[in-house]
């Protein structure tokens, strides 16, 4: 595993994401230059235990402290081990695991030791992805966008079309292909949409010791408590212009609005009001999406998949409806986005972020 980092041409670049549902980590190799897609190589998948679910839980919203230090351990651990996988890669791309997100206030913090991580397995690291794009007045979130738009161009699409990712937050990425590069004005438009599978997970979790809502079961025989999701559209968030982008538990007071309901009424209302907020954030696309491509959890629930498909004006399909991987495209997208910090170009604009200028986030760890 290892080799010098070429500065122009194809690359090996090995991408690590766990993500807010924190089932696992996901590893996924990209070939690209930094701009283009040049091909997917193999992927892998570690999941984490109920023991270390708990342990990253117990960190949740913290800055310091020893929860959040077990955490980065545990953290560093298993991407140790998830990476270690692979061989003859150039470079690796680990986002962590986000434990708090105050972009306007005290920042963001994502666990997990890069440095530690290239001396362990003898290949440059880029890690905290996030940072440099909120100390320039970005929101640090979504990141994904700009691999977004390279898979546009991988699939050859040339009508504008719109990415959601239904992971513990939903983000939605509006791409326009007719444009050269993702930092052109006009391109990508990119915020959070809302909660997405984190509090049906939570709420599973706390009521039937189960980790989620498998195949979109327990919803499937319940109804969506009306006044509740009302009172969830009233949220300020909503009517806020995008770029915008959330932390897992900024929506935690939803559990309170379905907690007088049955089981399956309140899978059903929580998974009602991650549908609500997709389609209230469809309404900023500056024109209409040609087809809404969903990666993610959710796309695996679908009954969600199919309140979107009602509620929408596109056809609503999985990713993997244009040969992508959906279990591993923020993996993916970490990968390229490694492969533009280490080439020094951009990582996120003012329509993805909100960002004053453009930003190439991310800190390059070499081998010793």
């Amino acid at each position: 595993m290892g080799r010098a980092i070429k500065r122009t041409g194809a690359i090996r670049v090995l991408g690590a994401m766990s993500g807010t549902s924190m089932d696992g980590v996901d590893a996924a190799v990209v070939e690209t230059d930094g701009h283009r897609i040049l091909g997917f190589g193999p992927s892998g998948y570690r999941a984490y235990s109920d023991e270390e679910r708990a342990v990253l839980r117990a960190a949740l919203g913290q800055w310091h402290g020893p929860d959040v230090d077990a955490a980065a351990e545990l953290v560093t651990l298993a991407h140790a081990e998830a990476l270690s996988e692979f061989d003859e890669v150039d470079l690796i791309g680990v986002h962590g695991q986000t434990l708090a997100h105050e972009p306007s206030g005290r920042g963001t913090l994502q666990v997990g030791d890069g440095k530690g991580l290239a001396q362990a397995l003898g290949v440059p690291v880029v890690w905290d992805f996030r940072s440099d794009d909120v100390a320039m007045g970005g929101e640090g979130a979504p990141l994904a966008p700009f691999f977004h738009f390279a898979c546009a161009k991988w699939i050859e699409a040339t009508q504008p079309l719109c990415f959601l990712n239904l992971g513990g937050v939903g983000n939605l990425t509006y791409v326009d292909p007719s444009y050269d590069g993702p930092e052109a004005p006009g391109a990508l438009l990119a915020f959070d949409t809302g909660p997405a599978n984190a509090p049906v997970d939570d709420l599973m979790q706390a009521r039937l010791g189960l980790p989620m809502d498998r195949d979109g079961a327990v919803a499937r025989g319940g109804t969506v408590e009306m006044g509740a999701l009302e009172l969830f559209l009233s949220e300020p968030y909503f009517t806020r212009m995008p770029p915008k982008s959330l932390d897992r538990n900024d929506f935690s007071e939803m559990i309170k609005l379905v907690q007088e309901l049955s089981d399956a009424d309140a899978v059903a209302t929580l998974t009602g009001m991650c549908a609500a907020g997709v389609v209230q954030g469809m309404e900023h696309c500056p024109k209409p999406p040609s087809r809404l491509l969903v990666t993610g959890g959710g796309r695996h629930n679908p009954v969600l998949m199919e309140m979107l498909r009602v509620a929408l004006d596109c056809p609503v399909e999985p990713v993997e409806a244009v040969g992508l991987d959906g279990d591993m495209l923020e993996a993916q997208a970490f990968a390229y986005l490694a492969a533009r910090v280490a080439r020094r170009l951009p990582t996120s604009c003012p329509g993805t972020t909100g960002v004053k200028a453009l930003v190439g986030g991310g800190v390059v760890s070499s081998v010793a």
